[in-house]
């Protein structure tokens, strides 16, 4: 980069703690909706809030508001620091098939070169993915979060950002996708081996050593047991509010209303615009998008390579960020 880098390094640091203020408000602000959320067929109870509480409640949102006032000023700052001298490139970087482990180490190394690249003004991340493992998936996302700071990032998909893939899409400043694309895919699914039957039938017998009873929790030999069932039961939980508040976050929409959309199927782009995606059109489209936040007319634009596929496959028991449609064809005992 240019050589005021350390003003780069600083604005990016003081960014990043605002948007955390932000986000902890945000829970706060969240929790109390969903303590006061009564089912409709549950007679509620009336209690009467306090004058205080109600103060509280507005200085919060004045907070918020106040702090994500700050985030896109210092945002516009870094980006005009990092707003190439002369013609602009645009870079699209594809997200194509399962992420895995090794769809991480070919996208994030290049997401880093790119927002290292001064030429480039901004990237149109193309995915076509119905999402993968969380670790990979949370990687990728971290990354294009981080780089839609200095550089504005448009996601793109013709026909599927799913699960993992919708998750790294909301990155983005905006969505585009084709009107018939697949997005949404709100959930996490857990896939457990339990072949304990089958190495009775075929007269296998697995002699396991152990520091602790659950330090074999999901083995493919044995079932679980009901701590077991429960405590993963809260890790899949866990996971799952994580993609509810990167959603909200993302698209700015309330926590209650991103629920409505956590079903785990999936939406046509052209029913759901203006909530999971921001408008449909094709590439040319997206990276017009792009054009305009830039505010350039004419951009070099450059296509990078996918890296290649990898061999995906769920060979044990794991969490996944994954369409359910597309669990069956991968499942590698």
């Amino acid at each position: 980069m240019r050589e005021n880098i350390w003003k780069y390094v600083s604005a990016v640091l003081v960014l990043l703690l605002a948007v955390s203020s932000v986000a902890v408000v945000l829970l706060y602000m969240q929790a109390s909706e969903l303590k006061s959320y009564t089912p409709s067929n549950v007679t509620p109870v009336v209690v009467e809030t306090s004058l205080n509480s109600t103060c509280n409640e507005t200085s919060y949102l004045l907070q918020i508001d106040e702090l994500q006032r700050q985030v896109e000023f210092l945002k516009a700052q870094l980006r005009e620091l990092n707003r190439p001298e002369g013609n602009t490139t645009i870079a699209v970087v594809p997200i194509f098939g399962l992420i895995d482990d090794y769809t991480a180490l070919q996208v994030v190394p290049l997401l880093r070169k790119v927002a290292e690249n001064d030429s480039i003004g901004g990237v149109v991340l193309w995915i076509e993915s119905p999402g993968g493992y969380i670790g990979p998936v949370r990687e990728i996302y971290s990354t294009v979060k981080k780089l839609n700071l200095i550089k504005p990032v448009v996601a793109y998909t013709g026909g599927i950002a799913a699960s993992g893939g919708y998750y790294i899409a909301v990155a983005a400043e905006k969505i585009v996708a084709d009107p018939l694309a697949e997005v949404g895919s709100i959930g996490v699914i857990y896939v457990h081996y339990d072949l304990q039957k089958n190495y009775e039938m075929n007269g296998i017998k697995v002699d396991v050593f152990k520091t602790g009873p659950y330090k074999d929790m999901g083995a493919e030999w044995r079932g679980l047991s009901d701590d077991e069932r429960e405590m993963i039961a809260d890790s899949i939980d866990t996971y799952f509010q994580a993609f509810l508040q990167v959603v909200s976050d993302g698209r700015g929409m309330p926590l209650n209303e991103t629920r409505l959309y956590a079903t785990g199927r999936t939406w046509f782009a052209m029913n759901v615009t203006g909530s999971l995606v921001d408008e449909t059109g094709d590439i040319d489209r997206a990276i017009a998008v792009l054009s305009e936040e830039l505010n350039v007319t004419k951009p070099r634009v450059v296509i990078y390579g996918s890296g290649g596929a990898s061999n995906f496959g769920i060979f044990g028991s794991t969490a996944l960020l994954l369409d359910p449609r597309y669990v069956n064809a991968y499942l590698k005992p």
